[in-house]
């Protein structure tokens, strides 16, 4: 009996423990999704929008060219170029499937069998092949989440995933996944990653280069072909093998693609020209406008500056500041016996180790092992620098110079010889632009941009010296004088002060002309007693300069104000178009990654009649030339065809090489590069008229006289009677200037040191500055037929006047009086704020694209028909989101 109770209560308790384990089962069965879907409610109102995410951002370098389409700069390392599922090719689908989520189609964003991996990936910190997350989870991690391994960021990406998986089609969350994944080299998606690894589309890539890329998710760094490549090619060939497994490929693909060889044919851009004042200057502009993100959008930006006249200017700067170091003397090596890959390359002056000096020459070796001579002819200028105003005598043997293991510069000659330099501690910069809208032709900043950064054609704030005279001369002019006026060159003394001529010679009573072509201080002093330095330092605002950074005393006629080449040159342009006021610009275009136009300049011209009535001409003569290059283009293609038809049958492997390249690599350097369209320009508007065209006539007449018989007369030897100027050279010699023009082309010229020091006592601005634009202008001028200012008012424009406006009574009433050139000038009115550099016009907050306003029937989504007709855009685009 005892023991059958104890069999019974066995039984019982065997009962209810089972009972109690269902029980706990189904509570544990329903607690987890309660828990899970209770988690998901708590963290919903926290999760992102999914429908945010339904395309990827393009990001693209931004490219600056040249007005002739030389590409001079190139900003950004970020690369992503977006595809639709449709543009994926299937067996780069699987490669990505065989890689990384093989079940991708099947399962609801959360793999049980993969979430096991990743916890124990956390745990352990294993790392395999496959790794742990999904697709789907992959993409949640990327678009909204820190890549940070920890349970909690893990748990988050879970519940996206399934909000992803609810709100998007499996298609849909593969697109997001090859797009934004990253695949190392600033490679964001698939199409990026072909392009910056193999130089090729989507749809000409190989089934191993597929792997490769396939291979990359896990870790870019690790699995890069380019840092490891060995590594690399064994998971690339792990990834082929379980594409053939899986049954996407057959064994003979197989067996090729596990045979083929790395192959790599990076994407590496090289600029035509560099050019990076010029460069940084735009992306500098565009950045402060636009933020960071404007080097990502993928524009194309073509400037006013034709790359041939910046390569002039940049050649004429450094002639003249090497000339000056060989009149200064020799300062000795830059040091001895220290490793020559410490130097670096300035401008055409490379550095060199001395290994053996001889009576008249000495050897070297160059960074690159390359041994070379430095004859006597090349070195007998180092005499030695004892400073700004005094050097020794001339060398007579090169231990005089150089000693072994010295560290030295060497310069190329154009004789294939070689000469001894040293890097100049002067500066200089130029600023040429065109008198009739404000582009500019060429800007040159200093010595090189490598060696210093800051800008002097735009930062340079320096005294002017007497390149200031013929804008208070002109003020005088203005107020009834005439070159032939008769003023005192007397001394003068004005409480204290008792200014003097540099040469500190009196002339008695001169003509305001010779006053001017001679320079005289005590002229311009007397000049600006009679007009009034009020009026005088309006008209100097007038012309482009800072009116708070003029004096508001007698010293302003002698320069003593501060002013940057670029103001200089905007100034001598009014003098060049007879008398208007142009406003500088350099950025001419800018094109979206497709090559449609989003801005256009349309400068305020100095004789919007005179370009109104050949318009016509000029858009039907850009379209006929834009049809020529496109013949010439197809001609150059059908003949590069039957070329790689030849070579199909030839027997030189290296040549059918390269013509395969060029059909296979089709998405390099080449392919991004600006094919812009025709323009069509519409009509101009004026630029406000500052001066009677008589004034700007006469001051460029003077101006002429500088050159023929005055301060500037060296430039005679350019034999053209077409070109006019001033000197301008400082208290001791601080700075030396420059300003000259001819009616196409104002150009100015400044050199001294960056900390204000005199640069000698015989360095004035016809020794120092004058040779550098005579040397930039011979060269811009070749071919260009005489001509010059016209005393005719081309534009039929008036001067600006102050406008007198009534209130009364009975309304607002306006002096609309016609003014008539000669009548009693008065003070000029600013139409709108002055621009102290060359800017861009405000941006538009419209939403409209820019370019589809330009063109209708522009499609968004497609490549510009060819001609395309576009018109100016006064309003600078905003930025693609």
């Amino acid at each position: 009996m005892a023991k059958k109770n104890a069999t019974a209560r066995l039984i019982h308790f065997l009962v209810g423990l089972f009972v109690a384990c269902l029980a706990l089962a189904v509570i544990l069965a329903l607690a987890v999704p309660i828990g899970f879907y209770g988690m998901a409610m708590y963290l919903s109102p926290t999760l992102p929008s999914i429908q945010e995410i339904k395309t990827a951002n393009l990001e693209m370098p931004l490219q600056i060219y040249s007005s002739d389409d030389k590409l001079i700069g190139q900003y950004g390392n970020r690369l992503s170029l977006p595809v639709t599922f449709d543009e994926i090719p299937e067996d780069l689908t699987h490669a990505f499937l065989a890689a990384e989520d093989a079940s991708f189609f099947q399962h609801s964003g959360i793999s049980i069998k993969g979430l096991g991996r990743a916890v124990t990936e956390v745990v352990t910190d294993d790392d395999s092949q496959t790794g742990g997350s999904t697709i789907t989870m992959q993409v949640a991690k990327n678009y909204f989440l820190s890549p940070e391994r920890t349970l909690n960021r893990k748990l988050t990406e879970l519940f996206v995933a399934r909000k992803m998986e609810d709100e998007l089609s499996k298609n849909e969350i593969l697109t997001l996944y090859v797009n934004k994944i990253y695949l190392g080299e600033g490679a964001y998606g698939i199409r990026a990653a072909a392009k910056k690894y193999y130089s090729k589309s989507l749809d000409n890539l190989t089934i191993a280069e597929m792997a490769m890329l396939a291979g990359l998710p896990k870790a870019p760094s690790k699995y890069n072909p380019v840092a490891n490549p060995s590594r690399a090619l064994t998971r690339r060939n792990w990834i082929i093998g379980r594409m053939h497994e899986l049954g996407y490929i057959t064994k003979a693909q197989y067996d090729e693609a596990v045979n083929s060889p790395v192959g790599i044919k990076l994407y590496q851009e090289k600029l035509d020209v560099n050019m990076p004042y010029l460069a940084e200057m735009t992306r500098a502009t565009l950045v402060e406008r636009y933020g960071e993100q404007v080097m990502h959008g993928g524009w194309r930006v073509r400037l006013t500056v034709d790359s041939k006249a910046q390569t002039d200017a940049e050649a004429a700067i450094l002639t003249g500041l090497v000339a000056y170091e060989h009149r200064h003397g020799w300062r000795g090596a830059e040091a001895n016996d220290e490793p020559l890959e410490n130097f670096q390359r300035y401008s055409n002056m490379s550095p060199a180790k001395v290994t053996k000096v001889n009576s008249r020459s000495f050897e070297a070796t160059l960074q690159s092992g390359e041994s070379v001579t430095v004859n006597w002819s090349g070195m007998s200028w180092a005499r030695k620098y004892i400073s700004a105003n005094r050097i020794g005598y001339y060398p007579n043997n090169a231990s005089q110079i150089v000693s072994k293991n010295d560290i030295v510069r060497v310069i190329p000659t154009a004789n294939g010889n070689w000469q001894l330099g040293q890097i100049p501690k002067i500066q200089g910069s130029l600023v040429s632009l065109n008198p009739e809208t404000g582009a500019v032709n060429a800007l040159v900043g200093g010595f090189d941009f490598k060696h210093s950064k800051f800008n002097r054609a735009l930062q340079g704030w320096r005294q002017p010296g007497s390149t200031i005279k013929p804008l208070i001369y002109t003020a005088a002019l203005e107020k009834g004088y005439h070159p032939d006026s008769i003023v005192s060159d007397r001394p003068i003394q004005v409480g204290d002060w008792k200014p003097k001529n540099s040469d500190e010679r009196f002339l008695g009573d001169i003509t305001l002309r010779r006053g001017l072509y001679l320079s005289r201080n005590l002229v311009s002093i007397r000049l600006l007693q009679a007009i009034g330095i009020s009026d005088a330092r309006n008209l100097l605002d007038e012309f482009g300069l800072d009116k708070e950074k003029l004096p508001t005393t007698l010293s302003l006629t002698l320069g003593a104000g501060q002013a940057t080449p670029l103001q200089m040159a905007t100034a001598y342009s009014t003098f060049a178009n007879g008398g208007h006021r142009v406003q500088p610009y350099f950025i001419e275009q800018i094109y979206n990654y497709k090559n449609e136009l989003l801005f256009q300049a349309n400068p305020l011209q100095a004789c919007a009649l005179c370009f109104n009535e050949q318009l016509e001409a000029v858009n039907k003569n850009l379209i006929e030339e834009y049809n020529k290059s496109l013949e010439d283009e197809n001609s150059t293609t059908d003949k590069s065809a039957n070329e790689s038809t030849e070579l199909e049958n030839s027997e030189n492997v290296e040549e059918i090489d390269e013509a395969i390249d060029l059909t296979v690599y089709d998405a390099g350097p080449q392919s991004d590069r600006l094919k812009a369209p025709v323009v069509q320009y519409i009509a101009a508007k004026q630029a406000p008229r500052i001066l009677k065209p008589r004034v700007a006539f006469e001051m460029a007449d003077i101006l002429r006289d500088v050159v023929q018989r005055g301060t500037a007369v060296r430039a005679k030897a350019l034999g053209r009677d077409d070109i006019g100027g001033k000197t301008g050279t400082t208290n001791e010699a601080k700075d030396a200037w420059f300003a000259g023009f001819h009616p196409t082309n104002a150009t100015v010229v400044w050199m001294g040191f960056d900390q204000p020091t005199s640069m000698g006592r015989r360095e004035y601005g016809g020794v120092a500055a004058l040779p550098v634009w005579m040397d930039f202008m011979k060269a811009q001028l070749k071919d260009t037929p005489n001509q010059w200012v016209s005393i005719n008012n081309r534009s039929k424009s008036k001067k600006q006047q102050q406008q007198i406006i009534e209130m009364t009574d009975d309304g607002i009433i306006t002096d609309d009086d016609d003014i008539s050139d000669n009548s009693a000038p008065a003070k000029p009115v600013k139409t709108q704020t002055q621009q102290r550099k060359p800017t861009l016009p405000e941006p538009t907050t419209d939403t409209n694209n820019s370019a589809a306003q330009a063109n209708n029937s522009r499609s968004n989504d497609s490549v510009p028909q060819n001609p395309l007709s576009v018109t100016p855009v006064q309003r600078m685009p905003p930025m693609p989101e």
